[in-house]
């Protein structure tokens, strides 16, 4: 029943900026930890951002200084600022999250989002 929803994805050049959405929807009790991650074609995925439930952040040195992640809780939201985008920056990009439900408190389960699409182009 929970469903995370990536969008802001889409076609820039070199230079430019997008900035990619993740809503969790659903019976949530708790969202956790949450990230960004990003898959390159023939490259395997990996972790681009985080941010821990009580807001402190890291970033893959890759990005660090260009990519800015936040979170708003009451939405049960994260949000990737993506700035001077370079094009070794194209990749699809993944929202994580590890969410705690309402019918289960107890524990919590990691969820994926569906793939948001970022090109940059020369």
């Amino acid at each position: 029943q929970v469903q995370l929803v990536e969008s802001g994805g889409g076609l820039v050049q070199a230079g430019g900026s997008l900035r990619l959405s993740c809503a969790a929807s659903g019976s949530i009790f708790r969202i956790n930890a949450m990230g960004w991650y990003r898959q390159a074609p023939g490259k395997q995925r990996e972790l681009v951002a985080a941010i821990p439930r009580g807001g402190s952040t890291n970033y893959a040195d890759s990005v660090k200084g260009r990519f800015t992640i936040s979170r708003d809780n009451a939405k049960n939201s994260v949000y990737l600022q993506m700035n001077s985008l370079k094009p070794e920056d194209t990749a699809v990009y993944y929202c994580n999250a590890d969410i705690t439900t309402a019918q289960a408190i107890r524990y919590s389960k990691n969820y994926w989002g569906q793939g948001t699409q970022v090109t940059v182009s020369a």
